[in-house]
Order: C-alpha cells, then sequence, then structure tokens
C-alpha cells in the first residue's frame, strides 16, 4: 500500500485543516501501532464462520500472535468448506500474518483461565482462501441472504429454498438463511436502511440480501446489492421452477453488477465516510487490499470522519463502490465533491 499526502485536501479554513491534518496523523499513528488489525474492545459477536474463542495463558504479544494464528486456521476450514489447507503454498505465510486480517479481539477470564475471541474479516478471509488455490470455491464472494415468504407470508426454510440455493451455487454464489426469529423488517431492508444492512453484516457478514414473496404461481422479487435495491416479478409452472428462475436472476444481476473488471487500470478518487477510529481505517484498508480489481491505494486526506483514497483499480468507479459495498461493511452515501465514488463505513 503507497501512502501518500496527509494534508486535509477540503479545508473550508486554516484550523479545519490543521484539525483534518492531525486526525489523520493520528489514524495513521494508531494504525500502525496496532499492525492494522484491531483494537482490544469489540461489541458481542454473532456466532460466524469468522469468529473463533481460543484459550490463552496470559496478555503477552506472543501468545496474542499464537491466539491469532491458532484463529485463522480453523476459519480457513469452515470458509474452505473443510479442506485441509495446510500443505498449500502460501498457508504458513498467511497464519504469520494472521493479525493484519483480524476484524476484532478480546480476553474474557474462564473457569479455566482466559480465552481470546478473535473476529475475523470475511472478505480478507475469502480473498485469502481464493489465493490458496481453493479449487471450485466460492470464498471470494459474499453469501447473499434469502428472505423469501410464502403465500402465507411465514419465511421459507433451507428445504423450501434449496432449488433457489442449488440454482446460485451452480454460478459460483452461496446463500444464507435468514434467522426466522430475528429476521430484519423487509420493509427497511427493501430501503436499503443503513442500520439495518449494519446489523445484517453483523450477523451474515454480507451486503447482499433477497426479498421475496410468493403468490399464486409467481413471485415478487428485490435484490439488495450494495445499498441499491433491484425489483423484479416472475411467474412460473412449479415452484420449484419459480426458485430456480429466481437464482439465475439474482445471479443475473448481481453480476451485471459487480463483475465488470476491465483490461485497464483506472485511477479514482474514493471518499468513505463514518471512519470514527483507528480500527474502521485498518479494517476499511483490509477490505480495500483484499478487492481483486484494486491494484494500489493511497490515502490523500481527511475531513471530519471521512477520508479521501486514490484507488487504482481495474473497475470503474461505480461499479467499485458497488462491489465494495457487497460486503456489508459500507453503503453507498451521497456524492462527495470532486470525488469519483463515495461511501459510508457501517459499525
Amino acid at each position: 500500500m503507497a501512502i501518500g499526502q496527509t494534508s486535509a485536501v477540503f479545508p473550508p479554513s486554516i484550523p479545519s485543516m490543521r484539525q483534518s491534518s492531525l486526525r489523520l496523523l493520528r489514524l495513521f499513528s494508531l494504525a500502525l501501532l496496532f499492525g492494522l488489525a484491531a483494537l482490544p474492545s469489540l461489541r458481542a459477536q454473532s456466532a460466524s464462520p469468522y469468529s473463533v474463542t481460543v484459550p490463552v495463558t496470559d496478555t503477552s504479544d506472543a501468545q496474542r500472535s499464537d491466539a491469532f494464528a491458532t484463529a485463522l486456521s480453523q476459519v480457513l476450514v469452515r470458509v474452505a468448506g473443510g479442506q485441509d489447507l495446510r500443505g498449500m503454498p502460501g498457508y504458513d505465510d498467511a497464519l504469520k500474518n494472521a493479525a493484519a486480517l483480524v476484524r476484532h479481539f478480546q480476553y474474557a477470564r474462564t473457569a479455566g483461565g482466559m480465552s481470546l475471541a478473535v473476529d475475523f474479516e470475511p472478505g480478507a478471509v475469502r480473498h485469502l482462501v481464493s489465493q490458496l488455490g481453493v479449487a471450485g470455491s466460492v470464498a471470494g464472494k459474499p453469501p447473499v441472504l434469502l428472505m423469501v415468504r410464502g403465500s402465507d407470508g411465514q419465511l421459507l426454510d433451507k428445504d423450501a429454498l434449496a432449488s433457489l440455493a442449488g440454482a446460485a451455487a451452480a454460478r459460483g454464489y452461496n446463500v444464507a438463511y435468514v434467522d426466522p426469529a430475528n429476521a430484519p423488517d423487509p420493509a427497511k431492508v427493501d430501503a436499503a436502511d443503513p442500520d439495518t444492512l449494519a446489523a445484517i453484516n453483523q450477523q451474515y457478514h454480507t451486503g447482499l440480501v433477497l426479498l421475496g414473496t410468493l403468490h399464486g404461481g409467481g413471485a415478487d422479487w428485490t435484490l439488495v446489492s450494495g445499498g441499491k435495491a433491484q425489483r423484479w416479478s416472475d411467474q412460473a409452472a412449479t415452484e420449484d421452477a419459480l426458485m430456480a428462475n429466481a437464482g439465475n436472476a439474482m445471479v443475473d444481476r448481481i453480476g451485471q453488477q459487480l463483475n465488470v473488471i476491465g483490461s485497464t487500470i483506472n485511477d479514482e478518487k474514493l471518499w468513505v465516510g463514518g471512519l470514527d477510529s483507528a480500527m474502521d481505517y485498518a479494517n476499511l484498508l483490509n477490505l480495500l487490499r483484499s478487492d481483486p480489481s484494486v491494484h494500489g491505494v493511497a490515502t490523500l486526506g481527511a475531513d471530519n470522519d471521512g477520508m479521501l483514497f486514490e484507488v487504482k483499480s481495474a473497475m470503474p468507479a461505480d461499479a467499485l463502490a458497488a462491489n465494495l459495498a457487497a460486503s456489508g461493511r459500507l453503503i453507498r452515501s451521497q456524492a462527495h465533491p470532486d470525488t469519483d465514488a463515495s461511501l459510508r463505513w457501517l459499525h
């Protein structure tokens, strides 16, 4: 990663210019101090394949580093579908650098002594699994959360959605199933409400959601991708056919929005707001580095809770923003002056 200028780029006055510069320098210093990993505080995390708790004997740097490596080895097996990656080139180096993939960590006292709960950045882990060469892996893509209701208004379960999931898997996409006891408000999902999307990311680690409502041989569908909603309706002779159609249509729409990597490298100005800490800054850099279309990142300046980046990408700015937002950590935001795309970090 190349680090660019550290002066604010949108200063309305000399005092605010100094303030923004100091903020940027503070974020740099803290991010470097913690090795672009997470600060030792976090909110309670929902169980996910990216979260592991391992025993430790103390809070020393050496113990923490070993714990991160142990935790990452467990997460890699989960994300790779149970495959043993230990003999693959780059595996040992990945474990040595496990701290760079950490999103949050927290110590806790246990009956047996002490434990360390570790939550890894999903996008970075999926990218690592792809780099390790897992055959047929869909690890490089976030899953699509399915929220589909039958004609009786009840959420359909995994068995009822098998044809949809199968059609998506055949074309390289995993799905996740919403917890009926804690389902998000579909109206808020449809409206791409930032708080709702942030809660979905915390539980399911994705920014892709498919809403569906079945009715008399047909269905209405809404795909929320990167904070934008795409809607369509369909008819079919059977429910299985209706589901398979939905899986294919969903993948088509995701592909049209996200899979637009070109042959030329673009220099784009990307504005990201909502960066409240060094942890946010470090996790954002992790997310940018894990995107296969990104060839370089330079930090240009800061203003209040936002930062300006120069990104070298094989994607046009609008497609890059949509691709990043699909991770669930970012949402598209109101255009910022003199930038090619604007996003906001979700907490």
